[in-house]
C-alpha cells in the first residue's frame, strides 16, 4: 500500500487535466493505413547480376569490394535489377556504394566482412555525425541522392568493429568491459567539439572536413538524401557506430532485419530527418537504443529544419539496449506523427521501453507519439520515460513535448512505471495513458512539470 500511496501523491502534484479529443482528431491511429500506403515499395527490373562474375570471391581472403561495386555499377547502367552475392565469406576492404534501381541481395550463408582500417573508407563523403553534417569517413554501405535502392536477403553484414579498432575512438564508455576503454586515451571528443563549433559559426558543411585523424566513427548503412529505400531480411553485426542510418530520405522500409551489435552508440536503427518510414518485423539487440528517431542536432538541426515524420513501427522485438523506441536526443528539427504498435520489449539489459530525451539546448519538438499493444517483460529503468534534462545540457531552445498517447501496454518488471521530467517554465504539455498495466515497479514514479496527464483504466498490481 505504501507504493500506491506514494505514486498517487506524485500524480496529484501535477494537477492532471484531460487532454481534449481535438488533440487526437487531426492525426491518430486512423492515419496508419494512409501512411503505409504512401510509403509504397521499391521495384527492380527482373535481371540478376552475380557478383562472382565480376570477380567477387567468397573465400574469406580475396578483397571483393571492387568486384561488388563493379557489379552494382553494371546493374545500374543496364537500367537496374538485382546484384546477387552468393553464399560465402567475402572480404570487403572499403565502402560498397549503392546506386539507383539496384537491389544488393545477400544470399543465405553469405557474409560481407568489412575492413576495420579507417583509411579504407577514404576519401571522405558527405555525411552526418550525431546530427551534424560534415565530410567524414564513408559508411561501409553508403548511398547518396539515389532513388529506388535495396539491401536485401538473408545474409550478414559484419563491420567487425570491436574495442581494438573503431570502438576505442568513443573514449571511456559506461558499457565497456573492464579496461577496454580508458579515460585519457585519444578519442573523438576534440573533433566533436570542433565540428559542433563550426556548425554554430555557420561554416558550410562541405568545409567541415574530418576523416583521417579525427576519430569520428561512421554509421554502418547510410542512405543519404535517397528516395524509395528497402532494407530487408539481413543481419547486421558489430557496427562502428549507428547501425542503420537513413538520413534526409523519403519512403524507407526496414523489414525483417536482425541487429546484433553491442558496441558504444550501436543504435539499431536511426532514421534521421526522414519522411514516411516503416520499420516492421525486426529484432534489435544493441549496445544503445534499439530504434532512435533523430532530426539533427542544435544549430545544424535548426538550420536544415527537416523533421522526422510519419513513421510506423510495428511487430518488432527489442532485447538489450538503452531504449526500445526512442525519440531524440538529436531532434532539433522536430519529430512528429510516430506510431508504435504490437512490439515486444524484454531484457534485464533493456533500460527503458518508450523513451523521449531532449533538453533546452536542442529546441525542436516531440509531438504526436502513439503507442499501443506493447508487451514489456522486464526493463531495468522506466517503462515510459520523458526527460527534458538529458545530458545535463541547458540553453535557450526549450523543446516542445506534447500529445503522447499510450494504450494497451503491459509491463511485468521495472524500476519505475513512469519517469516524466519536464522543464519548470516549459512543462511537458500532454500525456494520455489508457488501458495499461504496470506490474512489478520497484519505486514510485517520478512526475515533474507535466501540464496535462490523463490516466484511464491504468493499474499497478502489487506482488
Amino acid at each position: 500500500m505504501k507504493y500506491i500511496t506514494a505514486f498517487a501523491a506524485a500524480v496529484l502534484l501535477t494537477c492532471p487535466i484531460s487532454v481534449s479529443h481535438a488533440d487526437e482528431a487531426a492525426v491518430g491511429w486512423h492515419s496508419v493505413d494512409d501512411i503505409v500506403a504512401r510509403i509504397g515499395s521499391t521495384h527492380f527490373p527482373d535481371k540478376d547480376f552475380n557478383a562472382t562474375d565480376f570477380g567477387a570471391r567468397g573465400d574469406g581472403q580475396t578483397d571483393s569490394q571492387e568486384a561488388i561495386n563493379n557489379a552494382i555499377e553494371a546493374c545500374h547502367e543496364a537500367g537496374g535489377g538485382r546484384v546477387v552475392v552468393p553464399a560465402g565469406e567475402y572480404r570487403v576492404d572499403g565502402p560498397v556504394r549503392l546506386k539507383s534501381n539496384v537491389n544488393l541481395h545477400l544470399a543465405a550463408e553469405c557474409t560481407l566482412r568489412f575492413s576495420t582500417r579507417p583509411s579504407d573508407y577514404l576519401p571522405v563523403v558527405f555525411t552526418r555525425f550525431e546530427g551534424t553534417e560534415l565530410m567524414n569517413y564513408s559508411p561501409p554501405i553508403y548511398a547518396f541522392e539515389e532513388t529506388n535502392i535495396g539491401l536485401t536477403g538473408s545474409g550478414v553484414i559484419d563491420a567487425q568493429a570491436d574495442f581494438d579498432n573503431w570502438w576505442k575512438w568513443k573514449g571511456a564508455w559506461s558499457g565497456t568491459p573492464a579496461n577496454a576503454l580508458k579515460d585519457g586515451d585519444p578519442d573523438q571528443s576534440n573533433a566533436i567539439d570542433q565540428v559542433r563549433a563550426q556548425a554554430d559559426e555557420g561554416v558550410p558543411a562541405e568545409q567541415r572536413v574530418y576523416g583521417e585523424g579525427s576519430m569520428l566513427r561512421s554509421s554502418f548503412v547510410q542512405p543519404y538524401r535517397c528516395k524509395d529505400v528497402l532494407i530487408e531480411g539481413i543481419t547486421v553485426k558489430n557496427s562502428p557506430m549507428w547501425c542503420l542510418h537513413p538520413v534526409l530520405s523519403e519512403n524507407v522500409i526496414v523489414r525483417g532485419v536482425t541487429v546484433d551489435s553491442h558496441g558504444p552508440n550501436n543504435d539499431g536503427c536511426n532514421p534521421e530527418s526522414c519522411r514516411y518510414v516503416l520499420i516492421e518485423g525486426c529484432t534489435f539487440d544493441t549496445g544503445d537504443d534499439c530504434i532512435a528517431i533523430k532530426s539533427g542536432r542544435n544549430t545544424d538541426g535548426r538550420r536544415l529544419n527537416r523533421p522526422s515524420e510519419f513513421y510506423v513501427i510495428r511487430n518488432c522485438k527489442m532485447r538489450d539496449g538503452h531504449g526500445g523506441v526512442v525519440l531524440g536526443s538529436e531532434m532539433s528539427g522536430g519529430v512528429r506523427n510516430i506510431f508504435v504498435e504490437d512490439c515486444e520489449m524484454d531484457s534485464p539489459h533493456l533500460e527503458r521501453a518508450i523513451r523521449l530525451k531532449s533538453n533546452s539546448n536542442r529546441g525542436g519538438y516531440l509531438e504526436n507519439l502513439f503507442v499501443r499493444n506493447v508487451q514489456v517483460g522486464e526493463v531495468s529503468d522506466a517503462v515510459l520515460r520523458v526527460n527534458l534534462y538529458y545530458a545535463h545540457e541547458t540553453g535557450e531552445h526549450p523543446p516542445v513535448v506534447r500529445n503522447i498517447f499510450v494504450e494497451n501496454l503491459s509491463s511485468q518488471k521495472s524500476r519505475y512505471a513512469f519517469y516524466f521530467r519536464g522543464l519548470e517554465e516549459h512543462p511537458i504539455a500532454s500525456i494520455t495513458i489508457r488501458n495499461c498495466t504496470f506490474a512489478g515497479a520497484d519505486k514510485p514514479s517520478v512526475i515533474e512539470h507535466v501540464k496535462q496527464l490523463t490516466m484511464e483504466n491504468v493499474t499497478f498490481p502489487l506482488e
